[in-house]
């Protein structure tokens, strides 16, 4: 199963895109995010990955409403992330609508708390998202704003110890520029860390793209700018989802 996972990015409830999570890049998209949920909803996209930069630089989310809203509004299993570092954030994500949460930052600052998610809420519900530059590889928290000196594979060993089975990984120097994705990033992970579910994301271009994650043994791919700049159609997901199913 390879799932395709359009994300709709969030800047006081506008759908807005950047370059490599710079925040000075940013351009709104759209004044209605339920509107582009629902076209890809219309054309059999499952999931949702719903990203709340309001709260991934605050450190506590802060559009609910849009979650609510989407979740409300359509079938779509949404994944809800930016800012989450409390159970309360936690259960309050839920309780708007997301069926599955994605954390980053607290991982990285709380490694226990995000561990004992994985107990509380079930591995099923709880996303580990690590976001790395290349030229080091250490974990970028706070929407990419702030350094660590966490290694990505130490980091990633850690929670797959604990039962991890689904991990998003970033290469944050490609994120929204359309350079094609770290396949050797990607490889790597996969050969390293047996049955986990992994998400590509960042610098998704092409349908082929798709198709070379899918082959590598990725099982989902997270992709938002090809998409809202035409490079990836809706009809080209239909052709994608039709043949690979």
């Amino acid at each position: 199963m390879f799932d395709i996972i359009p994300s709709i990015w969030l800047i006081n409830g506008k759908c807005v895109r950047l370059k490599r999570g710079d925040f000075a890049t940013q351009e709104v998209i759209s004044n209605n995010p339920l509107e582009i949920a629902k076209a890809f909803e219309d054309h059999g996209i499952k999931w949702l990955h719903l990203v709340d930069l309001d709260g991934a630089r605050r450190g506590e989310p802060k559009n609910y409403h849009i979650l609510e809203a989407i979740a409300g509004y359509t079938d779509l299993i949404v994944d809800f992330t930016g800012g989450i570092s409390t159970d309360g954030d936690v259960l309050k994500a839920f309780e708007f609508g997301a069926k599955t949460i994605t954390a980053a930052s607290v991982a990285a600052s709380y490694p226990e708390r995000f561990a004992q998610w994985l107990v509380s809420y079930g591995r099923e519900k709880i996303i580990l998202a690590a976001d790395t530059n290349p030229a080091d590889l250490k974990i970028k928290t706070r929407g990419w704003l702030k350094k660590t000196e966490i290694d990505l594979f130490d980091h990633i060993e850690f929670f797959y110890e604990r039962g991890l089975k689904y991990l998003k990984v970033s290469d944050v120097t490609r994120d929204g520029v359309m350079e094609g994705p770290n396949f050797d990033l990607y490889k790597k992970i996969v050969g390293k860390f047996p049955g986990i579910h992994l998400a590509a994301s960042g610098g998704v271009r092409s349908i082929d793209d798709f198709k070379q994650l899918k082959d590598m043994g990725v099982t989902a791919v997270v992709f938002g700018r090809a998409y809202y700049e035409n490079l990836v159609s809706l009809e080209d997901l239909d052709k994608f989802m039709a043949e690979n199913v």
